[in-house]
C-alpha cells in the first residue's frame, strides 16, 4: 500500500530545484522501498506563490523557474503571495522550507515554519535561519504536530551530524565537538594553498558558481557559526544563539604568502568550528586555526566538510564527506521528509 505525503515547497533555488528533480527521479525508490508517493501542492519563491491541491507537477515547475520564471507567474500562480500566506493556505502533510539564509531575522523561514506547525503540518528546514533565531520555539510547537520537525539538511548537507548527535551518540558526555563547516571557505583556501591569491580563488570560486556574488556569509565565518549553534542546541543540549559565538573570525585575512610560509613547517589552515566545555559549558567559536598535517580536519581537503566528536564512552569520532553542488543537500532534505512520514501521526 502507498502512502501519500502532500509537501508544499518554500525556496526554489538550487536546493529546492534540486529536490523537484529527486521527487522525480527517485519516485519508483521511494513508492518500492518506502511506500511513499510525494505530491507537491504548493511552492513559493520570491514571484509568489502557486497551489494545487490535486498536485503540481515537478518537473514543469521547475523547467519554469530554470526558464527564469517563478512561482507567481506559473500557471494558477498568485504573484505576490507571500510564503507564509502560503502556508496557511496549502494542504499539505509536510513543508520544506528551503529559503535563502536570513541571518537578521530569520525570515521568511520562521514564519513558514511557525505557519506550519500551528497548523499540524511537519517541517524540513534546509533554510538555517530559523533554527538560529528560535530553536526553542520550534521544537517546542513541533511536539504538536503531525510529522514533527528534521533539519539534517542544515548542518553539512548530506553528512548526517544532527543525526549522528542525536541518535547515535546514546549515553555519551560530549567533551569537545570540533569541524570544518563549510566547504565554500575551504575551498578557497585549498586554491590559495596552490598558488592563488585569495581575491583570485575567491572570483574563480564565483566564476564556477561555486561561490556567491556576495560571499560574507561563507568566508566571514558566519555561515559555519550558524551550523555550530544549530549543534549546540540540538546536541550538546546548550541553548545557544549566534551572539554566544565568540569569536566569529573568517579566512578574508589568510594571505596565500602566509599560507606557503605554514606549509614548509608542515601545518595547513582551516577555518575551525569548536564547541568545548569549559565550567560545565559549552565555549563557542569560529576562527582560522593553523593544523599539522597528521590531524583529521588537516585532511579534510577542497568541498569537503568534516566533524570529529571527542566522547567518554564512544571514543573519537570523525566524519567527512564530499559533495558538490545541491543535489546531496536536497537528498538530505529527502532523508528528514521520509523519516518523518515514517512516524505514527501524534
Amino acid at each position: 500500500m502507498t502512502h501519500t505525503v502532500r509537501v508544499a515547497l518554500v525556496g526554489l533555488g538550487n536546493v529546492g530545484r534540486a529536490l523537484l528533480d529527486l521527487m522525480i527521479s527517485k519516485a519508483g525508490t521511494l513508492r518500492d522501498q518506502y511506500g511513499l508517493e510525494l505530491v507537491l501542492t504548493g511552492a513559493a519563491d520570491s514571484s509568489g506563490a502557486v497551489l494545487d491541491a490535486q498536485g503540481l507537477a515537478p518537473g514543469e515547475l521547475r523547467a519554469h523557474k530554470s526558464s527564469g520564471g517563478g512561482a507567481g507567474n506559473y500557471r494558477g500562480g498568485q504573484a505576490g503571495m507571500s510564503a507564509p500566506q502560503m502556508v496557511e493556505l496549502v494542504a499539505a502533510d509536510v513543508l520544506v522550507e528551503a529559503a535563502a539564509v536570513n541571518l537578521q531575522n530569520g525570515q521568511p523561514g520562521l514564519d513558514c515554519a511557525r505557519a506550519a506547525l500551528r497548523r499540524g503540518i511537519g517541517v524540513v528546514l534546509a533554510d538555517k535561519g530559523p533554527l538560529v533565531h528560535a530553536f526553542g520555539e520550534l521544537t517546542a510547537a513541533a511536539k504538536a504536530a503531525r510529522f514533527g520537525l528534521a533539519y539534517s539538511a542544515t548542518v553539512c548537507g548530506a553528512l548526517p551530524v544532527v543525526n549522528i548527535g542525536q541518535r547515535d551518540l546514546v549515553a555519551c558526555d560530549v567533551r569537545l565537538v570540533r569541524g570544518i563547516f563549510n566547504s565554500t571557505s575551504n575551498s578557497i583556501l585549498q586554491a590559495m594553498a596552490g598558488g592563488g591569491s585569495y581575491e583570485q580563488a575567491l572570483r574563480q570560486a564565483q566564476l564556477d558558481g561555486i561561490a556567491e556574488a556576495d560571499p560574507s556569509l561563507d568566508v566571514e565565518g558566519w555561515d559555519t557559526a550558524n551550523k555550530l549553534v544549530i549543534i549546540t542546541n540540538s546536541i550538546l543540549g546548550q541553548p545557544a544563539t549566534l551572539a554566544d559565538v565568540q569569536p566569529v573570525v573568517g579566512i578574508t585575512k589568510i594571505s596565500a604568502a602566509e599560507i606557503h610560509e605554514r606549509a614548509a613547517l608542515g601545518q595547513v589552515v582551516k577555518l575551525v568550528a569548536t564547541a568545548e566545555r569549559e565550567n560545565g559549558r559549552y565555549a563557542l567559536s569560529v576562527q582560522p586555526e593553523w593544523l599539522p598535517l597528521n590531524e583529521f580536519l588537516a585532511g579534510v581537503t577542497g568541498w569537503e566538510m568534516g566533524i570529529v566528536f571527542d566522547t567518554d564512552i564512544m571514543g573519537l569520532q570523525q566524519f567527512k564527506v564530499d559533495e558538490r553542488g545541491p543535489v546531496p543537500t536536497a537528498a538530505a532534505v529527502l532523508r528528514d521528509v521520509i523519516n518523518l512520514a515514517a512516524k505514527p501521526a501524534s
